[in-house]
């Protein structure tokens, strides 16, 4: 497990994320440089990443159940999303996160 911590003031706007990935597959790796870019671009110093590898800790994707990988969660703030794929879509991962919203401004 790796843990990417940024650090913010105490949990206010902190978006906590995980991401499941199986091993360092060129999918895996492209999600969580995709993801790292995105947090870097739009959260930044507001959030976590936590990298859950399912070769090295299989019994945690039954907590989130994760069918697919790599796949992201987003647990804090509610609502919990899940994101399947490298993530390479900006605007769905953003609109998937409640980053940004799917209504474009008037």
């Amino acid at each position: 497990m790796i843990s990417d911590q940024v650090n913010t003031e105490p949990n206010e706007g902190l978006w906590e994320l995980r991401l499941y990935i199986a091993g360092q597959t060129p999918r895996s790796v492209a999600a969580l440089t995709n993801l790292k870019k995105y947090c870097e671009e739009h959260l930044k110093g507001k959030y976590t990443i936590e990298v859950i590898d399912l070769l090295q800790q299989p019994q945690l994707a039954e907590g989130d159940q994760i069918l697919a990988i790599p796949t992201l969660v987003k647990k804090v703030p509610e609502p919990i999303r899940k994101i399947i794929g490298d993530l390479s879509n900006e605007e769905k991962v953003l609109v998937g996160l409640d980053i940004r919203s799917t209504t474009k401004p008037q």
